[in-house]
């Protein structure tokens, strides 16, 4: 007789895309914070926004690392690194929140500040 090893199932991505999104819209909904276009993954929600001062909310209510992508054509992409707080589980969400900034549009000090190069 010889053992086999046994392998863990593999994990539901459609399960685990949807608890994402199921986390970050809950989110949503008691912070108030806008998302206009939210598309959920395994590994990440991704939500976009129109207006650099959005993403400072965003920055203030859950904190995080914004990076700025490389000036093409007149604009760069300034992304929001963050995550859910911690739910009941122990796990919290990844989230990057994303916004085309043009060149020389105000941006508040706060962000310009975090906002390091890719």
């Amino acid at each position: 007789m010889s053992a086999q090893p046994i392998e863990p199932p593999q994990p539901d991505t459609y399960a685990i895309t949807s608890d994402n999104r199921l986390a970050v819209q809950t989110l949503l909904d008691n912070m108030a914070l806008p998302a206009p276009t939210m598309v959920a993954r395994p590994d990440a929600v991704h939500v976009t926004l129109a207006d650099v001062d959005d993403l400072a909310q965003w920055m203030y209510a859950l904190g995080g690392e914004v990076r700025r992508g490389v000036e093409i054509s007149g604009a760069s992409l300034w992304t929001l690194h963050t995550e859910t707080p911690m739910r009941l589980s122990g796990t919290t969400v990844r989230i990057l929140v994303h916004v085309p900034v043009v060149s020389g549009e105000d941006v508040l000090a706060a962000l310009r500040t975090a906002g390091g190069a890719l």
